[in-house]
């Protein structure tokens, strides 16, 4: 193997991403997915175990794990190697986030707790904005950093309101990727 072919590798290597989708069962993580991946958001069902999705898009290549959410599977999240991935989507249904609060903020402070997180980028996702009544985004946005106590954690995060089903904002969520 030449030189040439090494850099050429590397070059490809270097315009890939991994990117791992994790949350609470029914959040919308695999209906995000298929608006990314301009697929129909007909007839979804929850995802056994996981999926790898790949996309092409800007010249960069985006490798998707769609994990499972049950309570059965989170248990398996941190068999992961998280040090192999880019970026984590963390999705949080707007819709049940007072009624499942405690679960979500459980899982959530366990992944950032878990040493293996420490190098990868993290974007919280709040899902099915569109049946939300509340337009202000800021507000919840704010509401969603405090009652995740984001401050105590020396964390970066980007958070992005998407409607996986309408594909709002899956754009703005792809860009914040490249």
């Amino acid at each position: 193997m030449g030189l040439l072919t090494v850099i050429r590798k590397q070059k490809l290597k270097d315009k890939e991403l991994r990117i791992i989708i994790l949350g609470l069962d029914n959040s919308g993580k695999s209906t995000i997915l298929n608006s990314i991946l301009d697929k129909p958001n007909t007839d979804i069902s929850p995802t056994l175990g996981f999926e790898i999705h790949s996309l092409q898009h800007k010249s960069h290549n985006l490798n998707f794990w769609d994990i499972g959410g049950q309570e059965s599977i989170r248990t398996f999240w941190f068999n992961y190697f998280f040090d192999k991935f880019d970026y984590i989507f963390f999705v949080i249904d707007l819709i049940t986030i007072n009624s499942r609060f405690n679960e979500i903020y459980n899982e959530f402070i366990r992944l950032l707790e878990n040493e293996r997180f420490e190098q990868i980028k993290l974007i919280i996702i709040l899902n099915k904005m569109d049946l939300f009544d509340n337009t202000d985004s800021e507000s919840i946005k704010e509401e969603v950093i405090k009652k995740l106590e984001l401050s105590r954690y020396l964390v970066k995060y980007e958070i992005v309101m998407v409607s996986g089903k309408e594909g709002k904002n899956i754009d703005l969520l792809l860009d914040k990727i490249i």
